[in-house]
């Protein structure tokens, strides 16, 4: 009968080099809404899957810190933030839900080519989980909602994307769109399908800037030879 070896070892540091006795154990690391331990780092440390179930997220926004009161609680909090995090978000509160959804992209490779239908619906998710950073790739270009929550900063890695680029409406009309950064700009720009929309621009600088009174979707072309 094969034998099941048990050991409080994720107690531990996990050690430079792996045990001689079999291959290591693959931990997942839950999160819930109540105190954390004080070896939490620790756990923290052997887990290749972070999780936090809802207002478990609250408990490491706020507890980390507290365990490193020498150290800056943002980069406390940077360095612990979660792979995913679960529940019916009753529990956790709105800032600590902002701080980490912004921390979080999720990169969607093959979403795009194919049946349009299938464009259409991932493109969709893009609006459905607006407050959730989402990036839609193909061997050619990518796109991502920019919120009209927000102004926006885009950083052109030249070498790898780019020069065509476009700014879409495509959820609602947009009664003022103003950019820099592109060849060509556009100033409180109304753009609408059946009239303007910006597409077969270029990237002129190296940041964009974007402002609107509508979602807009971005994209940029992906250079073959990255």
């Amino acid at each position: 009968m094969e034998v099941m070896r048990h050991a409080s070892t994720f107690l531990r540091p996990p050690p430079l080099t792996p045990a001689a006795d079999g291959p290591p154990l693959t931990y997942a690391l839950v999160v819930l809404n109540q105190r954390l331990p004080w070896f939490a780092p620790v756990l923290w440390s052997h887990a290749t899957l972070r999780v936090f179930a809802d207002g478990g997220a609250n408990r490491v926004y706020d507890g980390m810190p507290r365990l490193f009161p020498e150290q800056d609680p943002l980069e406390v909090r940077l360095r612990y933030k979660p792979d995913l995090i679960r529940g019916d978000m009753d529990s956790i509160r709105p800032e600590v839900k902002e701080f980490y959804s912004n921390l979080l992209c999720i990169l969607v490779s093959g979403a795009l080519g194919g049946r349009f239908d299938h464009e259409a619906g991932n493109i969709n998710v893009l609006y459905k989980f607006s407050n959730i950073r989402v990036v839609l790739l193909s061997d050619d270009c990518l796109i991502q909602l920019l919120p009209r929550t927000h102004c926006h900063e885009i950083h052109i890695q030249s070498s790898v994307v780019g020069p065509h680029c476009g700014l879409i409406p495509l959820g609602a009309p947009s009664a003022s769109t103003t950019t820099t950064g592109l060849q060509w700009d556009l100033t409180n720009t109304r753009m609408s399908f059946g009239s303007l929309i910006s597409t077969s621009n270029i990237v002129r600088e190296e940041r964009i800037t974007v402002r609107s009174d509508s979602d807009l979707l971005w994209t940029i072309s992906i250079k073959k030879d990255i």
